[in-house]
């Protein structure tokens, strides 16, 4: 505060004074005095206010424990179960539609296996009468059997891309959510799908 050299000299004579603030203070005689002793320890280290610092520590980390125990841990539980839910949905999902592209596939193979043992009966039985047109015959049903075999294969790549680019959403998805709600980190959809495509290769 600032005081005058007379009031500042008889209130206390241990008062330090300094130097007026600028040319006005120093024209009205003002000084600032500061008062009380300028030696001491910081007041942290000081081993008469540890108690009260234990104290308030314990009271801090009561407070940030109970709002870690009642609020933050259980909505990232919360986040994780349903995204643990998800993905097995989803990746059940995925296992019934490779198994029915496997079912699909297995079909297709009986059905060329058993055309084929027609096509090959076919041909033995007609090669001493009409060889040539039992030859014919067995070409037109490979050629068949062959866009039957190329249209299976393609339904059963079909299945398969859509069963894995499903799982690629469903991984995405989760690294996305995991890296927002939990790690509160904003990372754009690109990086994540460049991230899984190199663990991935």
């Amino acid at each position: 505060m600032f005081v005058s050299q007379a009031l500042a000299q008889t209130e206390n004579p241990d008062a330090v004074d300094l130097p007026p603030a600028n040319d006005t203070a120093a024209a009205h005689g003002e000084t600032i005095a500061i008062e009380g002793e300028h030696e001491g320890v910081f007041p942290p280290f000081n081993s008469e206010f540890f108690a009260s610092q234990l104290l308030w520590l314990a009271i801090t980390f009561g407070v940030f424990y109970l709002v870690l125990q009642k609020v933050i841990l259980p909505r990232i539980a919360g986040v994780l179960e349903n995204r643990r839910d998800r993905i097995a949905l989803d990746l059940e999902a995925a296992e019934r539609m490779k198994s029915d592209a496997d079912e699909a596939q297995a079909a297709y193979e009986q059905e060329l296996a058993e055309a084929r043992d027609r096509s090959h009966k076919i041909a033995h039985d007609a090669r001493d009468s009409a060889r040539e047109d039992a030859e014919q015959e067995r070409k037109r049903l490979d050629r068949q059997l062959d866009e039957k075999l190329e249209a299976a294969q393609i339904r059963i790549a079909e299945i398969k891309t859509e069963a894995m680019k499903d799982v690629g959403v469903i991984a995405e998805d989760t690294a996305e959510t995991i890296l927002r709600e939990v790690a509160q980190l904003e990372v754009s959809r690109d990086e994540i799908a460049g991230a899984l495509t190199a663990i991935r290769s």
